[in-house]
């Protein structure tokens, strides 16, 4: 009887040991289910920007409206008879006066 209890006990022992530390043990578990999660928002931004480049494609198909957003923003096109005018955000630095600079 008491051969049999410390038997069961190895073996108990074992089964435990390859549980914690074997190749299909609680670590390797948590490493796969990290790569899973990871590899899950990837495929969301994946999906989400497949997503927008199809609602792009069916734009470009369906209308020019598109086309033509793309040609002005993109290359810089205008219509013929239309006057392109660039705005710049720095001002410009006023120069002083020669009088101004020369009064003492």
């Amino acid at each position: 009887m008491r051969m049999a209890t410390i038997f069961l006990l190895a073996l108990l022992a074992v089964v435990q040991a390859e549980l914690w530390f074997g190749k299909g043990g609680v670590p390797r578990v948590m490493a796969l289910r990290a790569q899973v999660q990871t590899q899950q928002r990837a495929n969301a931004e994946a999906q989400a920007r497949n997503e927008q480049l199809s609602a792009e494609v069916r734009d470009l198909q369906e209308g020019l409206e598109m086309v033509e957003e793309k040609a002005r923003t993109e290359l810089g096109m205008v219509k013929p008879d239309e006057i392109y005018v660039q705005l710049t955000t720095k001002l410009p630095q006023i120069m002083p006066s020669p009088s101004a600079a020369s009064a003492p």
